[in-house]
């Protein structure tokens, strides 16, 4: 039997994301839509689909009636009668009174599906993280090596470091400390301008998982992270290994991207890559595509405006449904049943399923709300001082247009839309 046959997965996807507000106003992180077509989730949930993963139950909490409604309508492909599954696990309370109070009190809270579970093998994974990997090459490696735990990681910039967990390693690449976003700088040994960042993915042999848990509930305070309490405390005394990202050989050709979207600037950074001339994450790779919900929308289409003004659109991602009518797009992200009328211009920005922007209407640096309708001869994105008086702006810049917004020139051209 394969080891991945031997795998129980969970994907934790209940956190607030409250860096993201207000994109996560009204739904999970894992939910929020991503690249046009996809939700944030679709990446970790088609690694698990390549990585020949049959048995996944996605844990949720956080205003998960989205979240839910995107794996019921786009990810029901499995055969629960040959044990397959994609399966989501509302938040239950099913020991104490509290809801998840980290990421191993989130899996100590259905240890129920730990316990009843003939696996060998606990593949525990974030649902807010876009790249490729193949986690049956990570499993494989957890197993050569007779691991209790794996945990897989990724060097980044020293100076980000403070932002992730951070682990140093021996030469058996055996972790021996691990830092959970301690504000300090801890630079990888034999190179000091990067750190080894925790990419929040854990392999745990299953009995020795149970037993972790049985012990974090009787510590004081207890251990209900696997960052900040759990790893830190049994690095000395069991075997922890280090999984390096990208590191060994794959099914498929690993370009290394992987991207952890947690605040606004770095969800715009990381959909602007997108559309660089060699994007550093490839959407068009046929043996490692990614999967999502598509609805039953008609082909974009790109018209000439009525006076016979050309449309003018320069490296841009549409989507099924949109309607360009005359006016110039550059730059920028448009997800579905997206309209654009007569003199529009749009620049650097992403505009969410649902959205109409009036004739004349102008954005730029913008990430717009589902189902917002910018008036027209509106304009948004250059003056920023202004714009902090009525939407959401980043540190960067980006403003953002949150949902039911009430546009300032026509507020009685608006729709709220949920979801």
């Amino acid at each position: 039997m394969e080891i991945v046959e031997k795998t129980l997965t969970f994907i934790l996807a209940g956190g607030t994301g409250s860096r993201l507000f207000p994109l996560t106003s009204d739904r999970a992180k894992p939910a929020v839509p991503f690249g046009g077509i996809y939700r944030i989730i679709d990446f970790t949930l088609s690694n698990c689909l390549h990585s020949g993963l049959r048995r996944i139950l996605i844990l949720t909490q956080y205003k998960s009636h989205s979240l839910q409604k995107h794996v019921r309508d786009g990810w029901a492909i499995f055969n629960p009668e040959i044990n397959e599954f994609i399966t989501t696990v509302p938040a239950q309370m099913r020991i104490g009174e509290g809801w998840y109070a980290g990421t191993a009190d989130a899996i100590n809270q259905n240890r129920f599906l730990l316990e009843r579970s003939d696996a060998d093998f606990v593949l525990i994974l974030a649902g807010d993280h876009i790249y490729r990997m193949d986690y049956a090459r990570m499993l494989e490696e957890h197993v050569r090596r007779n691991l209790d735990v794996t945990v897989g990681t990724v060097p980044v910039p020293v100076s980000e470091g403070r932002s992730f967990g951070v682990l140093e390693t021996d030469d058996q690449n055996r972790i021996r400390r691990f830092y959970e976003k301690s504000g300090e700088l801890h630079p990888m040994r034999g190179d000091p301008t990067q750190a080894l960042a925790s990419m929040g993915i854990y392999i745990f042999n299953r009995k020795f998982l149970l037993s972790i848990l049985d012990k974090s509930s009787k510590v004081s305070p207890p251990w209900n992270d696997f960052g900040k309490d759990i790893l830190p405390s049994i690095v000395a005394t069991n075997s922890v290994g280090a999984y390096r990202f990208g590191g060994m050989a794959d099914r498929i050709i690993q370009d290394g991207y992987w991207r952890d979207v947690g605040s606004l600037d770095a969800y715009y950074e990381a959909n602007m890559d997108l559309l660089k001339p060699m994007p550093p994450l490839n959407l068009y790779q046929k043996d490692w595509p990614i999967r999502t919900y598509h609805g039953q929308y008609p082909p974009a289409r790109n018209v000439a405006s009525p006076t016979g003004e050309p449309v003018s659109g320069t490296n841009t991602l549409l989507s099924g449904g949109d309607l360009i009518v005359g006016a110039r797009i550059s730059h920028s992200i448009l997800g579905p049943d997206v309209w654009v009328e007569d003199g529009a211009v749009i620049e650097d920005s992403i505009l969410f399923s649902g959205v109409r922007v009036k004739a004349g209407a102008q954005l730029k640096r913008c990430i717009i709300e589902k189902g917002v309708v910018i008036p027209s001869n509106e304009k948004i994105g250059w003056d920023l001082e202004k714009d902090k008086k009525n939407y959401a702006v980043s540190e960067n810049g980006v403003v953002v247009v949150p949902i039911g917004s009430r546009c300032e020139r026509n507020l009685e051209e608006r729709v709220e839309w949920k979801n």
